[in-house]
């Protein structure tokens, strides 16, 4: 799926910068962030928020298994310093150093950042760069987007039930769409439309489910003003 949204980027025209990536030892990926910009690109992947379930089965997989895993979306528009601020008391800045490669720099200095907000308790790392202040910038960035959407959250709480009735609540915990390789299908969920040609989606050719959830979510909000 990092692979998927890579090459939408590049096939969108939009630009990337991978903030943070962490594996795992079988060469999967634990966790990563990419900051990406470009025209209405927060309007396209907004719908991209929400579990993603993946039914394969593996190379490693003898007896023909199906294995599902879960992947967790969540995407978040950048918020400038002047937008949202946050209390420097309320921070604990740890720092140490970065683990696998990095020249001999990373080697020697203490270059990685982990950042602690202490009134939510959320942390933020980051290690990809190569000099401490770098790493402090874009840890602080990626910690303004998330106590922003905390926040947002919480202004939205009202309005719950107004949002169900649009394309998905914008949980993150909520199911919203599933691949399933063995039989080259993709469902979303949300709009209960099943997306064949599985290998291509996942080239980044993501623009035939995006413009149908768009396209729903405009209906359905244009339902919810002739309700009012």
């Amino acid at each position: 799926l990092l692979r998927m949204y890579k090459r939408y980027t590049e096939r969108k025209g939009f630009k990337y910068a991978e903030m943070e990536k962490s594996t795992i030892g079988i060469g999967g990926v634990k966790e990563a962030i990419l900051s990406i910009k470009g025209q209405d690109v927060f309007e396209r992947l907004k719908y991209e928020m929400g579990v993603h379930r993946v039914q394969r089965i593996p190379e490693t997989e003898k007896s023909g298994r199906i294995h599902t895993s879960t992947v967790t979306v969540a995407v978040l528009a950048e918020v400038k310093e002047k937008e949202f601020e946050i209390d420097p008391k309320d921070l604990r800045i740890d720092v140490f150093h970065a683990s696998g490669s990095g020249g001999q720099n990373v080697n020697k200095v203490a270059t990685a950042i982990r950042i602690t907000h202490l009134p939510t308790g959320i942390a933020v790392s980051c290690q990809d760069e190569r000099y401490q202040g770098r790493n402090r910038e874009k840890a602080i960035q990626i910690l303004r987007s998330r106590l922003s959407s905390v926040e947002e959250e919480k202004r939205e709480k009202k309005e719950r039930e107004r949002r169900r009735s649009q394309i998905g609540t914008g949980d993150r915990a909520e199911k919203i769409r599933t691949y399933n390789f063995p039989q080259d299908r993709i469902t979303d969920h949300r709009i209960k439309r099943s997306f064949h040609n599985i290998n291509q989606i996942l080239d980044g050719d993501l623009d035939s489910i995006i413009d149908e959830l768009i396209k729903e979510d405009k209906k359905r909000k244009l339902e919810l003003v002739k309700k009012d």
